[in-house]
């Protein structure tokens, strides 16, 4: 029996989805490692940022933000993954294998899945929809790449190897705008601001760097190999209308 790649989106009452849908200039990206939530904001309109910040702060405690002008990432105090009346709580299935990250846009909360059952994925719809949830079937295929390769990406594959120094040169530099097009900081006004030498700095940065390429090489070796046809099909948001 073949997996299948399952892609749904649900419409209801929580706390993200309602923040995109007053909102609908930004969308949220959720990842969880079953302590803390870490949201990725992506706004079209970098000034409405403190209004959503509000209403962000009203539902969950925020621990650290980093903001580069575009985008905001946010660490909150408690993920959400556990609490009652969301889609987290009806996933207890071990044959369906979400795949993070959960995305928020326009009021609506999008999953990307592996199931190794074809009766999971109608139990799970069929469970949403009796408890109330509005919920539309956005793909379902057979799964026919590898799951290393959508599963295994893991940060102890991609960070391990990192030390200190260089996760806070690529946080900092990152959060100063210095990876965007065209860079928001030079590497000397960062390196003054973090009083540090520019030279210290960059040795920081280019090491970090190169440490993540070479750990993200083999899986966009294998990324590569994939049918275009199949790429096009990988994009979770899907325009449904």
């Amino acid at each position: 029996m073949p997996l299948f790649e399952f892609v749904f989106r649900t419409f209801y009452d929580n706390p993200f989805s309602k923040i995109t849908e007053n909102n609908q200039s930004v969308q949220l990206y959720q990842w969880c490692n079953d302590k803390h939530d870490v949201i990725e904001l992506v706004m079209q309109k970098p000034e409405d940022y403190d209004q959503v910040r509000e209403e962000f702060s009203k539902s969950v405690e925020i621990v650290e933000e980093i903001d580069n002008g575009a985008n905001v990432h946010v660490i909150t105090r408690m993920c959400a993954c556990s609490a009652s009346g969301t889609v987290m709580s009806h996933l207890n299935d071990p044959t369906l294998l979400v795949i993070p990250p959960v995305t928020y846009e326009k009021g609506w909360e999008y999953y990307r899945m592996i199931a190794f059952k074809h009766d999971s994925i109608a139990k799970l719809m069929a469970e949403l929809r009796e408890t109330g949830f509005n919920v539309e079937i956005l793909r379902k295929v057979p799964f026919d790449g590898y799951m290393a390769s959508s599963l295994t990406l893991s940060t102890d594959t991609l960070f391990s190897g990192l030390t200190e120094k260089q996760m806070d040169a690529l946080l900092t530099a990152y959060a100063q705008g210095y990876f965007r097009f065209p860079r928001g900081s030079d590497l000397q006004t960062i390196a003054s601001k973090e009083k540090i030498g520019r030279t210290t700095f960059l040795e920081h940065l280019k090491k970090a760097e190169n440490k993540l390429i070479t750990a993200l090489i083999p899986h966009i070796q294998l990324f590569r190999k994939i049918p275009q046809e199949r790429k096009n099909t990988m994009r979770l948001v899907v325009d449904a209308s």
